[in-house]
C-alpha cells in the first residue's frame, strides 16, 4: 500500500510539473523580458556610491565636575543626550547651507546624452561661472541654461533646451534671468567637452542643503558610545566625500569659535576690572606718599611685634574674603542686568569651582542656542529645550552666587570684628603709624586684586590658544566600496530572474486555480470513478477535414479506431449474442460539445470494418446530422458528391404511420463503404410526445436485425429529456464532453442520472483535446500519424 501511495504522490507531482512544463516557451520568454529589462535598467540607471566617516566626540575638560554639581538636580541625564545633541548640532540645517556654500554644488554641470546624461564635479569643470549679481540672490536663484562649447574662445549658449544655440565669448558677460554671467574656461579640461552641450542648474541652494540633510545619516556607533558614525550616498563619490568632510570642519570650527566667544567676554570682563582697580592702586600710592610728605615720616620702626603679627594674619584673611566678595558680587551684578541669554564669564577666580563649571556649562548651552537660531527661531524644539536648560543654570547660578555672598559677607564681618580687637590696641601707638596702616593695607588689597586679575587674563587667553575641537576625527571621509551601492548587478539580476519566473508561473498557478473544466482524459477520469472514458479526440484545425477518410492515418482517425476498439470490447463482454444490432446513442451536456461530429465517424470508422452501420438522427430539436452527410466525398475521394435526401426523416416516420422504415433510410457513401442515415426530419410542435410513441420502438426492433451497429445522435441530456425517454433502447451511451469547454460540475448530473438508472451502459468520450494534451499530458499522444516534412529537411 505504502509503494502504491508512493506511485500516486509521484503522478501527481510530475503531472504537477508538467502543467508548468507546457508553458516553457512563455516561461523563456518572460526570463528573456525581465533579464532584458534589468540589462537596460543596469545600463541606463545613475549609480549610487557611499562614503563613510567616524569622528570622537571629546570630553570637555572642565566640564566633568559640572556634570557632578547638577546630577541631583536632573539638570543632564548623561553622555547618551550629550551625544544626541552632539548629532543634532552636527546635521544643523546651518551646517550643511555653510557646505553648499564652500563646496558650489547648489550649481550642477550635466552632460546630455541620447539617452543617459553624466553630472560633473570638481576639476573636470570645462569652465566656471563667475555671477555678477550678489550671493543672496543667487543662493535663493532657481534656473538653468545650456552651454555647448565650439572652441577655446567660444560656445553657444541657450536658456532651453530646443532653442537654437546664439554664439558667445568666453570671457563676455552674457545676459541671463539671474543676472549677468561670464564663463571662464578651464583650457586643460575644455577641449574633451567641445560639441557636447552641458546643462547648467542654479538650484536654490537652502533646497540643495535640505536634501543633503534629509541623506546624510549620523548615528552613535553603540548606544553609550562616544563614536559618531557618519554616511552619505551620492552618484559621485568623491562629491560626498568632500561633503562629509567639509561637514566635520564646519562643526569642529564652530565648536572652537564659540570657546572663542567666551575667552572674549571674559578677557573684557577682567580688563574692565583692572582698569578699574589700575585706578584704585594709584590713588592709595599717591595718598601714602602725600601722608609721609606732609609728616615728614620716613621709617616708623617696628612696634609691638605681637600685635601686627596678629594684625597681618587677619589682614590677609579679610584680604582673601574681600577679593572673593568683589567678585562674586561683581559676577551676580553681571547675570542680573542680562535681559536675554548671553555668555558670562567664566574661571575669573572664585573659590567655588561649581559656580565656575556651571558657567562654563552655560556659555556652551548659549553658544549652542545662538547657532540654532541663525537657521531658526525660538520656538524651535530645540531651542525651546536650552532655553529651559539655561534658565534652570541660570537660577542655580544666582542662587549659588547669593549664597556665597552671604557667607562671605558674614566672613568678612567675623574678621573685621576680630582685626577692630588687635587694632584698638594697636590704635593706643601714635596715630601716624595708625595711617600708615591703612593705607598699607588699602595698597596692598588694591595690587593684589589687579596682580590676580592679570594672572586670569592670562590664563583665559592661553585656555583659548589651548582650545580643542569638540570632535577628533578617527576615519576621514572615504570610500566604502569602489563599486555602487545600488544598483547591484547580481541582486537587479536575480530579481529580475526570479520576477520573470513568477509571472508566467503565477499566471499559470491562477490559470490552474480558477480552472474549472475539462481538458483530457485523465481529468475526466478523475471524476467518473469507475464509469470509462473511452477515448479522447483531438482539437481539429480548421482546415482539418472533420469526417474521416480513406486510408486516414491522422490523430482522429486513430482515436476513433481506439473508441471503436474500447466500445467493442465492452459491448461484446455484456452481450450474449451478437446477432442483433448494437444500439449506440451519443449525447452530451449542451449543445456545441461534439455529440453530431463524434457520433457521425463512430459510424464512418464503424463501416470501415465492413460492418453495416445506420446512423440515426435522433436530436430533432436541433438537428446537425445534415451538416456532415448532406456532401461526401466521392469513392475516389476526388470531389465531392451530393448525397442528402431531402425527401422525409424520423419526425415524419414517428408520425404517420402509414410511413415505412425504407422511405426515411438515406443510403450515403463515404470513402468505399455505405453508411445508411436517418436524418430527423422536420423539427416538430411535440418532439418529446412523438420520441414516446411506441414507433421509435419498433423501429429500433425492425433495424437490429438488419444492421450490425446503431449509432444514434440523440439530443443534449441538460437540456430537454428527449434523451432519458428513449435510454432504454441503448446498448451503451457514449457521453460526449469537449476539453476547455465542459464544466467539471457538470460532470455530476450523468453521473447522478447513472446512479439513478436513468443513463444505464453510460461512458465517456473526451472531444477537442489539444495535441499538447493527448494521452498522459501529452507525454504519450498519438505517434502513428502522417509525418510532415520539417521546413530544415532537404530529402
Amino acid at each position: 500500500m505504502d509503494f502504491v501511495k508512493n506511485k500516486k504522490n509521484d503522478l501527481d507531482l510530475r503531472e504537477l510539473f508538467d502543467t508548468y512544463t507546457k508553458y516553457w516557451k512563455w516561461f523563456l520568454l518572460s526570463l528573456l523580458i525581465a533579464l532584458s529589462l534589468a540589462y537596460v535598467h543596469l545600463r541606463y540607471s545613475v549609480p549610487q556610491y557611499s562614503a563613510n566617516a567616524k569622528i570622537q566626540i571629546v570630553e570637555d575638560k572642565n566640564s566633568g565636575s559640572e556634570l557632578d554639581v547638577f546630577k541631583d538636580l536632573n539638570v543632564f541625564s548623561g553622555s547618551k543626550t550629550k551625544i544626541e545633541d552632539e548629532i543634532e548640532i552636527l546635521s544643523s540645517r546651518s551646517n550643511f547651507i555653510q557646505v553648499v556654500k564652500d563646496l558650489g554644488i547648489n550649481v550642477k554641470y550635466v552632460i546630455q546624452g541620447n539617452i543617459k546624461d553624466n553630472e560633473l564635479y570638481g576639476e573636470t569643470f570645462p569652465f566656471s561661472i563667475n555671477f555678477l549679481a550678489s550671493d543672496s540672490i543667487i543662493y535663493q536663484s532657481k534656473y538653468h541654461f545650456f552651454v555647448e562649447p565650439n572652441s577655446d574662445s567660444s560656445y553657444g549658449f541657450s536658456k532651453e533646451e530646443d532653442e537654437p544655440l546664439q554664439s558667445k565669448s568666453f570671457g563676455s558677460a552674457v545676459t541671463t534671468g539671474i543676472g549677468n554671467i561670464i564663463l571662464i574656461p578651464n583650457s586643460e579640461k575644455l577641449k574633451a567637452y567641445i560639441g557636447k552641450r552641458i546643462k547648467i542648474e542654479i538650484r536654490p541652494i537652502n533646497d540643495v542643503a535640505e536634501s543633503y540633510q534629509k541623506s546624510i545619516k549620523v548615528s552613535p556607533a553603540s548606544e553609550f558610545s562616544n563614536i559618531i558614525n557618519i554616511s552619505l550616498n551620492d552618484p559621485i563619490q568623491r562629491r560626498a566625500i568632500d561633503v562629509i568632510n567639509r561637514l566635520i570642519d564646519i562643526n569642529n570650527n564652530n565648536a572652537v569659535s564659540d570657546k572663542k566667544k567666551v575667552a572674549d567676554r571674559t578677557s573684557k570682563f577682567i580688563n574692565d576690572r583692572i582698569t578699574e582697580i589700575y585706578s584704585n592702586l594709584s590713588d592709595v600710592d599717591e595718598s601714602a606718599e602725600t601722608y609721609k610728605s606732609s609728616r615728614g615720616i620716613a621709617d616708623l620702626g617696628s612696634q609691638s611685634n605681637v600685635n601686627f603679627n596678629r594684625s597681618a594674619a587677619g589682614e590677609q584673611e579679610l584680604e582673601d574674603a574681600s577679593i572673593q566678595l568683589e567678585i562674586a558680587n561683581s559676577m551676580e551684578n553681571l547675570i542680573n542686568s542680562q535681559e536675554k541669554y548671553d555668555i558670562v564669564p567664566s574661571n575669573i577666580g572664585l573659590s567655588n569651582q561649581g559656580i565656575s563649571d556651571a558657567a562654563v556649562r552655560y556659555n556652551e548651552l548659549v553658544a549652542q542656542r545662538k547657532r540654532l537660531l541663525e537657521s531658526s527661531n525660538e520656538k524651535n524644539p530645540v531651542i525651546v529645550k536650552l532655553d529651559q536648560q539655561l534658565e534652570t543654570l541660570k537660577k542655580g547660578l544666582l542662587s549659588s552666587l547669593n549664597n556665597v555672598t552671604n557667607n562671605l559677607n558674614l566672613r568678612v564681618n567675623s574678621l573685621s570684628k576680630q582685626l577692630s580687637q588687635i587694632n584698638s590696641r594697636i590704635y593706643a601707638a601714635p596715630s601716624n603709624e595708625r595711617a600708615l596702616r591703612d593705607i598699607a593695607r588699602k595698597q596692598q588689597t588694591t595690587e593684589s586684586l589687579y596682580l590676580y586679575l592679570l594672572q586670569k587674563r592670562e590664563e583665559s587667553q592661553i585656555a583659548f590658544a589651548s582650545a580643542e575641537p569638540k570632535s577628533k576625527i578617527v576615519e576621514e571621509g572615504h570610500a566604502s566600496s569602489r563599486l555602487p551601492i545600488s544598483p547591484k548587478p547580481k541582486i537587479v539580476y536575480l530579481a529580475a530572474f526570479l520576477i520573470g519566473f513568477l509571472i508566467p508561473f503565477s499566471i499559470v498557478y491562477a490559470k490552474d486555480l480558477l480552472d474549472n473544466k475539462i481538458h483530457n482524459k485523465i481529468d475526466l477520469e478523475a471524476l467518473t470513478g469507475d464509469v470509462p472514458v473511452m477515448a479522447e479526440l483531438p482539437k481539429l484545425g480548421k482546415k482539418e477535414s472533420k469526417i474521416i477518410l480513406k486510408d486516414d492515418r491522422s490523430i482522429l482517425a486513430e482515436s476513433m479506431r481506439i473508441l471503436r476498439t474500447n466500445l467493442d470490447y465492452i459491448l461484446k463482454s455484456r452481450s450474449k449474442s451478437m446477432d442483433r444490432a448494437q444500439i449506440v446513442f451519443v449525447t452530451s451536456s449542451v449543445p456545441g460539445e461534439g455529440k453530431t461530429f463524434v457520433s457521425s465517424n463512430m459510424a464512418t470508422i464503424c463501416a470501415n470494418t465492413g460492418k453495416k452501420v445506420l446512423l440515426v438522427g435522433a436530436d430533432i430539436r436541433n438537428p446537425k446530422l445534415y451538416t456532415f452527410f448532406s456532401e461526401t466525398l466521392s469513392p475516389d475521394g476526388s470531389g465531392i458528391k451530393p448525397k442528402r435526401n431531402v425527401g422525409k426523416g424520423l419526425t415524419e416516420y414517428l408520425f404517420d404511420n402509414s410511413l415505412s422504415e425504407e422511405e426515411i433510410i438515406v443510403g450515403t457513401k463515404t470513402n468505399t463503404n455505405d453508411i445508411d442515415v436517418i436524418y430527423s426530419g422536420k423539427i416538430p410542435p411535440n418532439p418529446a410526445e412523438l420520441l414516446m410513441s411506441d414507433r421509435m420502438k419498433e423501429l429500433f426492433e425492425k433495424m437490429s436485425g438488419l444492421y450490425d451497429y446503431i449509432i444514434v445522435d440523440t439530443a443534449p441530456v441538460m437540456v430537454v429529456t428527449d434523451t432519458l425517454l428513449i435510454s432504454q433502447y441503448a446498448d451503451q451511451i457514449l457521453y460526449v464532453t469537449k476539453a476547455n469547454v465542459t464544466e467539471k460540475k457538470v460532470i455530476e448530473y450523468p453521473l447522478k442520472l447513472k446512479n439513478e438508472g436513468k443513463l444505464k451502459n453510460l461512458s465517456f468520450v473526451v472531444n477537442g483535446v489539444k495535441q499538447s494534451n493527448l494521452g498522459y499530458g501529452g507525454k504519450y499522444g498519438y505517434g502513428y500519424g502522417k509525418t510532415i516534412k520539417k521546413w530544415w529537411s532537404f530529402s
